[in-house]
Parts: structure tokens; C-alpha cells; sequence
């Protein structure tokens, strides 16, 4: 387990730089020390910390996609005020590099509102499930516009689309409080198989902890 040092709400290493993280704060739970020389080293570190805590494991493709999208995230806080089905319908009556770039866009933002920010559904009187299934529209119609190199991708993000949101869930949850509502684990479960909420509604009933199955790996 690691310790994250914060600083005003985000994580600062020796060399004076910080990556903001409004939602994580320091926890009992949280006990390595994320010391990183770059905010792509610390993103990483905060991504190997959540997916230990959740057991998942992602591959090198999808781990630096994720990584490289939170870079990205922590520049664009105003991304939250994005409306996802209009984008979507944007991009769709779009063409050529227009069209994929946008879809990246919905495909982008609707992992990071599942996974960061599930409360976001509720604000908009919508279902997590929404930001999901657009998600992985979005990146299962990348897969079918690019090039193979990159089809491959994006067709890997699609269909782990909420194995990264499990990962995503662990991360927040590292300073020890639930991301989601039980209403919105059993839906994910339900709905995308998320083991990590069957776990979690089998632990609350049962007041155990469940037996995990093999580690699901992407």
C-alpha cells in the first residue's frame, strides 16, 4: 500500500511539481509513498496502486492510454460541463479526422465521468450505465474508422471499457471512501458484469469479504 503526500489536493514530488487531485486526500489506508519525477511517473504509481487494490490487471496499451488521458484530465477541468449524447450526435454527423477526433472526445470523456465522477449521473437524472454505453460506442466506432495499428486500440478500450472503470473506482476510492452508490454498483453489475461491484454488493450483504475469482487481466 502506498502513502500519497498531498498538497492543497494534489500530489507533489521532490522536484516541486503537483498533479491536482481535488478528490484524493490523505487516507490510513494508503501507506507507499507516490514520489515521482514526472506526472506521467506519479499517474502510473496511482494506477498500479488502484489496480492492486481492485485486482485488475491492465496491459501496456491500455494502462498508458489511461495514463496519458489523466494527463490530459488534469488540464481540462471544465471538461465535466461536457453534455455526452449531444457530443456523440456531433461526431456522428461528422466526417474524416473531424468525426474521429470528436468520438475520441465522447469516448475519452465518458470513461472519465464513469470512472471519476459517477455522481455526475445522478446530477443529470441519468444512469452511470449512459456514460458507459456511449463510451464504448464511441470507441468501438473508432475501431471500425482507423488503421489496424490503432483499430486494435481502440477496440481493446471498447470492450474493457469498464474494467478501466473498475481500475478508475479503486483509484478514487484509495482515501477510503466509496465512489458509488449502491444503486450504481448493482447497476454496473447487472448491466457490464463489473466484478469489482458484484464484490463490493456481495460484501455489503454478507458482511464478508467475497472470494475473489482469477484476476481479470486486459
Amino acid at each position: 500500500m502506498l502513502e500519497v503526500i498531498t498538497t492543497r489536493g494534489g500530489l507533489k514530488h521532490p522536484f516541486g511539481m503537483s498533479i491536482r487531485l481535488p478528490w484524493l486526500k490523505r487516507s490510513k489506508s494508503m501507506k507507499h509513498l507516490i514520489l515521482a519525477p514526472t506526472p506521467q511517473a506519479q499517474w502510473q504509481l496511482l494506477i498500479h496502486e488502484a489496480q492492486t487494490s481492485c485486482d485488475r490487471h491492465l496491459d501496456e496499451v491500455l494502462e498508458s492510454y489511461l495514463i496519458f488521458l489523466l494527463m490530459r484530465f488534469t488540464n481540462k477541468a471544465h471538461c465535466t460541463a461536457r453534455i455526452m449524447a449531444e457530443d456523440y450526435l456531433q461526431a456522428s454527423s461528422c466526417h474524416g479526422g473531424e468525426r474521429i477526433d470528436r468520438l475520441r472526445d465522447v469516448g475519452d470523456h465518458c470513461l472519465l465521468f464513469s470512472g471519476l465522477f459517477p455522481h455526475l449521473a445522478d446530477r443529470r437524472m441519468v444512469s452511470i450505465s449512459y456514460f458507459v454505453t456511449l463510451g464504448r460506442s464511441a470507441y468501438l466506432q473508432l475501431s471500425d474508422l482507423l488503421d489496424r495499428g490503432m483499430a486494435l486500440v481502440y477496440g481493446q478500450l471498447s470492450e474493457a471499457f469498464i474494467v478501466l472503470v473498475d481500475v478508475l473506482h479503486a483509484m478514487r476510492e484509495l482515501n477510503g471512501h466509496p465512489v458509488l452508490t449502491p444503486i450504481q454498483a448493482i447497476e454496473l453489475w447487472q448491466d457490464y458484469g463489473s466484478r469489482r461491484c458484484y464484490e463490493r454488493i456481495l460484501a455489503a450483504h454478507t458482511r464478508a469479504v467475497p472470494v475473489s475469482g482469477p484476476s481479470q487481466t486486459h
